[in-house]
């Protein structure tokens, strides 16, 4: 059971939770300030409310967080046309004005980090650790492209003729749709709008059905840092209006740039879409990544390196790694300290718990596709070393199967979720074979102490990004994105600003030297 109910200016959730594991046998309480909990859609500075409403669930417990306005086609359109009038302002800011701006949303993330991380720990179910991690992660993209607002430079070039002179001017390519996932709700948006914003274009955000409530709180904080009316725009929708307000979204000719993360089929429906208008667009699309450890690796490296890489967020991460391959000579010891590790160190729960490591799927389907690929996998022979059983409601045991070969389902389908699938190989040539089989290359991770094999296997690896003896890999100041059927474009670092420029030659003649 739940109920919600605002205690001065904070906003309280309390659940009860009944016939679930023991670890969620107690009561759990959302307190976020009550600013924070926005369920309206945010359209030109304004927040709106739709003709009906769609819920959000806690994916721990199932128990209904808030009701969200269940935004159509019109508000989505309404947003489109609010983003494109304010552009003609917003990016007569100066550099300098924008900078000031992004900051001053940066500091306030900041200060509201712990309420922020509550909001994705409810809605999203990652554990609190993460979700503080997450904030810490969102924030820093705002941070990063505050600076870089003042570091869009153009070119000076040497003409062919005396009575020129030839410039090359960068300017915003205008309205940008951002279509992001649950997994990361904040930082996801914070990584496009801040590259989008910083250069004069404004946003349209259409969150994940699942996690609304980071993208409205995000919206919340922007009008507290002064951006102005329509640069910055929120419309949530429920599933069955995902499809429709993500066409308008990716149609409509006064939007001039789609930004999307999420699945490589739903990327190649918006390509689709795209195509109509010629508009400019950036991919992140699925993963499923190798994993490889090397004779030569430090064992206990790679087992540390192996648990940060698959179980953050329970394995829901697009470089989470997915396909394990362990060279023969260290296979059994690196799975016998992996099992080990897995036993000591992943516990299971709601993430609003201190103790939890490993919160949630983010629902039943996603649960289910894990059940399928363990099921698929023994039936050819895979062995469970450990879990392999789903427990009630969204939660799934962390699972390792040895005995696996690359004919199983988990070896050709991305899992998102806590499964690992080891397979024993021989030789290097083998494994970069396996890894590089998919038709799809995100991240890559290998573990190795032959300085000529890593050059070697780094430029090998099909992939956009490789951790090398590292298995977490993200961050602020590095390009982020794939190859293949990964996406196109990158994302944060000194490149990702240039998704939202237009480059503008200029030729200035008939001049007297």
């Amino acid at each position: 059971m739940g109920s919600l109910y605002l205690s001065g200016s904070r906003c309280i959730l309390r659940q009860v939770f009944f016939g679930l594991p023991s670890m969620l046998q107690r009561p759990y309480s959302l307190d976020v300030s009550a600013q924070l909990l926005r369920t309206r859609a945010f359209i030109d500075g304004r927040w709106v409310s739709a003709a009906s409403t769609f819920p959000v669930l806690d994916p721990a417990t199932g128990e209904e967080i808030a009701k969200v306005s269940d935004c159509g086609t019109m508000e989505a359109q309404d947003a489109v046309n609010a983003a494109y009038k304010a552009f003609h302002l917003w990016k007569n800011h100066t550099a300098k004005e924008r900078s000031i701006l992004l900051r001053k949303w940066f500091e306030l993330i900041n200060q509201h980090k712990e309420d922020l991380a509550k909001l994705i720990t409810a809605e999203c179910g990652k554990p609190m650790k993460e979700s503080i991690g997450e904030m810490t992660y969102s924030a820093s993209f705002l941070e990063w492209f505050s600076e870089e607002a003042r570091r869009v430079y153009g070119d000076i070039v040497a003409p062919s003729a005396k009575d020129r002179k030839i410039l090359l001017l960068k300017q915003p390519v205008g309205v940008a749709s951002i279509i992001t996932p649950w997994n990361f709700p904040s930082a996801m948006i914070t990584r496009k709008v801040g590259a989008a914003l910083a250069v004069g274009c404004t946003v349209v955000v259409k969150p994940a059905e699942n996690t609304p409530l980071s993208a409205l709180a995000l919206a919340e904080l922007s009008v507290q840092a002064g951006i102005p009316p329509g640069v910055f725009n929120v419309v949530p929708c429920s599933r069955e209006k995902t499809l429709a307000v993500g066409e308008l979204l990716c149609t409509d000719p006064l939007v001039a740039k789609i930004s999307f993360t999420g699945s490589t089929a739903t990327g190649k429906i918006l390509l689709r879409h795209a195509a109509g208008t010629v508009k400019r667009v950036s991919m992140e699309l699925g993963g499923h990544a190798p994993f490889i450890v090397f004779d030569s690796a430090d064992v206990d490296k790679a087992v540390a390196g192996a648990m940060v890489s698959k179980f953050r967020n329970s394995g829901q991460t697009c470089v989470c790694s997915n396909r394990f391959l362990v060279q023969s000579g260290i296979h059994d010891a690196f799975m016998e300290k992996l099992a080990k590790a897995m036993d000591a160190e992943l516990k299971l729960g709601h993430g609003s718990e201190p103790a939890t490591t490993q919160g949630p799927l983010i629902n039943t389907r996603a649960v289910e596709k894990v059940e399928n690929q363990i099921a698929d996998a023994v039936a050819q022979g895979a062995v469970i070393v450990r879990g392999g059983k789903r427990l009630e409601g969204s939660f799934m045991q962390p699972t390792l199967l040895s005995n696996v070969n690359t004919d199983m389902q988990c070896m050709r389908e991305e899992t998102f979720g806590p499964l690992i699938p080891l397979v024993k190989f021989n030789t290097e040539q083998e494994a970069l074979a396996i890894a590089n089989a998919s038709p799809v290359g995100l991240a890559g991770y290998f573990y190795s102490r032959d300085i000529s094999q890593i050059w070697r296997v780094t430029e090998q690896m099909e992939v956009g990004m490789v951790g090398v003896n590292e298995g977490l890999i993200s961050t602020t100041e590095t390009s982020f994105g794939g190859i293949k059927q990964s996406g196109m474009g990158r994302e944060g670092s000194k490149y990702g600003i240039d998704e939202y420029l237009e480059i503008k030659y200029m030729c200035l003649g008939g001049l007297s030297l």
